[in-house]
């Protein structure tokens, strides 16, 4: 009985022995423990949109937890991102006028490169990222956009900070 048991124990504990806590990064990254972001650039018209992104990429780096946040001058590698576009399409309208929207959704993209952080002519990796919001329009338009952005950025930055924490 103590034989059947042992061997159960041991088929167990053999079952899971693939499994590793650490090992979800993309081999080019397994070396990079520290990530600076500084501010990201805004070739869209939205003011103050490059600090908002800026902030959500580090908040994602912080919630997802596999790189830790650091300067420029001692980071193992540097993120660069870029708002690319910010676009905005009607999904619902007034009823009786067509042209005046009642709901909106944005659609942000980001352009990012990781770079070595001791040689920055080296591209660890690369890629756009898009984050989405929905919100209805008050009476104030302005108000309602810059109200939904930082919603559709933050979307953009985890899927980025996904891509390169899992490699997709």
């Amino acid at each position: 009985m103590t034989r059947i048991l042992t061997f159960l124990a041991c088929v167990a504990i053999c079952s899971c022995a693939g499994y590793q806590i650490d090992g979800a990064k993309p081999a080019v990254l397994k070396d990079v423990r520290t990530i600076a972001v500084p501010m990201f650039e805004n070739h869209s018209l939205h003011p103050r949109a490059e600090s908002i992104a800026t902030s959500a990429a580090t908040e994602a780096i912080v919630e997802d937890g596999t790189y830790r946040i650091g300067s420029v001058g001692d980071a193992d590698a540097i993120l660069e991102g870029t708002i690319h576009q910010i676009q905005y399409t009607q999904l619902r309208s007034a009823r009786l006028d067509t042209l005046r929207p009642e709901e909106l959704r944005n659609t942000v993209t980001l352009n990012w490169v990781l770079r070595d952080g001791a040689d920055s002519s080296t591209i660890l990796a690369q890629g756009t990222s898009t984050g989405t919001s929905r919100f209805f329009v008050d009476s104030n338009l302005q108000t309602s956009r810059n109200n939904a952005l930082p919603d559709a950025l933050q979307r953009a930055c985890d899927s980025m900070i996904s891509r390169l924490a899992n490699g997709y």
